[in-house]
């Protein structure tokens, strides 16, 4: 079974259940919990694989890292653009690597962070506070690298970091 669809599952059920926000998602932080975990996982088991070749097209990738005191002071709805931008990249990033890679274990670990990331992009989707949805004209802060490795790197501590945070944000305010 998929994490991702187990994610999107998840999230459905949600909305049968309660029709109100689907951000409910989000009040059981044993889950962001356990995409952490996973993270840690697809990171660990990629630098694992024998003979990942060097990307001869970089991957263009975000830059994550951020500042704790700097980020509560944004909207939840700036902070849902901004990890969707930072998501974006990452697909891409594992698309493009994805067609670089023909070593079983690399194509499979990529392939499994292409789905957790593309879950989380979908899910992220469907949350909206202002008119609008969300168009993919973001330029988030980014660089590029040609080891493999670093995307996982940037996965894990997007998850660790802004996802975490964004998500410990949105239960203070739907959880109660």
């Amino acid at each position: 079974s998929s994490p991702g669809l187990l994610l999107l599952t998840s999230f459905l059920l949600h909305m049968k259940e309660d029709h109100a926000s689907p951000a409910r998602l989000v009040c059981d932080n044993r889950l962001i919990q356990k995409y952490i975990l996973e993270a840690k996982d697809m990171e660990k088991r990629v630098s694992q694989c024998q003979a990942l070749p060097v990307l001869s097209c970089p991957a263009v990738l975000p830059l994550v890292d951020f500042s704790l005191q700097h980020w509560k002071s944004k909207s939840n709805e700036t902070k849902r653009r901004e990890i969707l931008c930072d998501l974006a990249l990452l697909v891409g990033a594992a698309t493009g690597a994805l067609g670089q890679v023909s070593e079983e274990c690399g194509a499979r670990q990529l392939s499994q962070l292409y789905r957790h990331a593309n879950s989380f992009f979908l899910l992220l989707q469907t949350f909206s506070w202002e008119a609008g949805h969300w168009e993919p004209s973001c330029s988030p802060h980014s660089m590029e690298q040609t080891h493999i490795t670093s995307i996982f790197l940037t996965y894990r501590q997007l998850v660790q970091g802004k996802l975490r945070f964004f998500f410990h944000d949105l239960a203070k305010v739907l959880c109660k």
